[in-house]
């Protein structure tokens, strides 16, 4: 299943998003597409309300989409997860996972404007396969139980100000959380819909020249093992996203690609998981 949310910010409608582009509005089993709704039996629920005529026809023509996922609780972030990437930036690969937090707040639309920071000269960009939470994981006790805990996937734009991130802290957050910096969606796609999250294809484009074509089966580690990493040091609650990595391919390890300027569009990815594009224009 692919889920949507669509409309302005802050009254975005949840919506099943059929094959055939058209889709069904989700109103009568939900408010929104949040950690509450993702918790319960998404599929089952939404098979039946749709057996049962339960769930009118939404015209979206034109309208907004939305992030698929209402407030996250938290965007956890892993970095370095790709060996090609970590070559590029000239860091180590990293023995275990190296972690990072970003604003939720940080999350918008798939389509929605970035806005480029004030002051920023090393805006970067970064396609990733986001991972939604479905089901409290706390402990897990090895990364074949982390699949019961996943609600589904979408593709993530992990933008990252360099500058911010590694020359004015010595943390990454400062570079990592401006507003406007994680794209999400268009979809979210339910587990059963995606297979192997290991066997996805990610691309990203800077007006029209491609920066990013990687794929997830060289992830230095997969998402069970994120999932279940991840439980043993915090608690991840239902509509939590992570975001797994990057390929390379990101200004950061390309000497004399430019970083991001107003005007700019990029456009990013996933196999199954559906196409961004934003523009980006200064705050």
């Amino acid at each position: 299943m692919k889920l949507i949310r669509i409309g302005d910010p802050g009254r975005e409608i949840p919506a099943l998003l059929l094959e055939d582009g058209a889709a069904l509005d989700l109103r009568a089993l939900t408010r929104d597409i949040d950690g509450e709704f993702l918790a319960g039996d998404v599929i089952g629920r939404i098979e039946e309300a749709r057996a049962a005529g339960a769930l009118p026809v939404l015209d979206i023509a034109g309208a907004r989409v939305g992030a698929p996922v209402a407030r996250p609780g938290k965007v956890v972030c892993v970095g370095l997860n790709y060996r090609d990437h970590a070559e590029e930036t000239g860091a180590a690969v990293p023995e275990r996972p190296v972690v990072f937090m970003k604003d939720p707040s940080t999350v918008v639309g798939p389509y929605d404007e970035v806005l480029i920071p004030r002051g920023s000269v090393k805006t970067d960009w970064e396609v990733e396969l986001a991972v939604v939470i479905g089901r409290e994981a706390r402990y897990l006790a090895s990364p074949a139980d982390a699949p019961g805990h996943i609600a589904g996937y979408a593709v993530s734009n992990d933008v990252s100000e360099r500058e911010f991130q590694l020359e004015f802290s010595a943390q990454w957050d400062l570079g990592k959380s401006c507003e406007t910096f994680n794209p999400l969606g268009p979809w979210l796609v339910t587990p059963d819909e995606v297979g192997d999250p290991q066997a996805l294809g990610l691309r990203l484009a800077v007006d029209g020249e491609t920066r990013q074509n990687g794929h997830t089966k060289n992830m230095i580690f997969d998402v069970a093992y994120l999932v279940w990493y991840l439980s043993q040091y915090m608690v991840l609650r239902p509509g939590d996203v992570i975001n797994t990595g990057t390929p390379a391919g990101v200004a950061l390890g390309l000497p004399g690609t430019p970083y991001l300027r107003a005007g700019d569009t990029v456009e990013l990815s996933i196999d199954g998981l559906g196409t961004q594009r934003q523009t980006f224009n200064n705050a």
